[in-house]
């Protein structure tokens, strides 16, 4: 819970003398109605300046495979020979998947 270190302080008699009613007053008070806002809703709402991708077109050069990489088998990753780990049954597998 909160705690407001500006308010003046009261002494323990006074803290006695507050009534029911005025304790469930302070409660409500302290109770917001509000329902937290998820963060990530909130960032996506959020528009950088220059984000603007659209109308951009991402061109990459696509090489075949050379004849020193191989294809693993488990990860489809495309890997050069000093990778291979092991052939088993005419399966290529890199040394991050063995």
């Amino acid at each position: 819970m909160a705690t407001d270190y500006d308010a003046p302080r009261r002494d323990e008699v006074d803290l006695g003398e507050d009534s029911l009613e005025e304790l469930k007053s302070r409660r409500a008070d302290s109770q917001s109605g509000a329902v937290d806002v998820d963060e990530v809703e909130v960032a996506e709402s959020f528009e950088l300046p220059g984000a603007d991708l659209a109308d951009e077109e991402l061109t990459v050069k696509v090489l075949p495979m050379q004849t020193d990489e191989f294809r693993c088998s488990r990860c489809f990753l495309v890997h050069h020979r000093s990778q291979l780990a092991t052939e088993r049954n005419g399966e290529l597998i890199c040394r991050e998947c063995a």
